[in-house]
């Protein structure tokens, strides 16, 4: 039985390009979402500082977010992120262990 894997991942706008980044990360939901092996895949804004966003994803295994992130609208993503960023995004890749 594969592994359900869980992916938080962390981006800081630099300042001044926080709507440009949110419009960015918003749309990977929609076609990640699609992906085969998706489960879940969240945006979050944090309340205290508009420049952390964070995506909340679940995937049924390490091959499906293998997949994912070989996919045109995540290279697409990469391609244009750069720029708007603070500092490099950050990747926990997670699994659950509370049962």
């Amino acid at each position: 039985m594969q592994e359900k894997i869980t992916v938080l991942a962390r981006f800081i706008a630099k300042t001044g390009m926080e709507e440009d980044l949110k419009r960015l990360l918003l749309a990977l939901i929609e076609p990640s979402r699609s992906d085969e092996g998706c489960i879940s895949y969240d945006l979050h804004q944090a309340i205290d500082d508009p420049a952390l966003f964070i995506f909340y994803e679940n995937w049924q295994s390490r091959e499906h977010l293998d997949k994912h992130s070989a996919t045109s609208h995540v290279q697409h993503f990469r391609s244009k992120v750069k720029t708007l960023l603070a500092e490099a995004s950050e990747l926990a890749l997670l699994k659950m262990i509370s049962g």
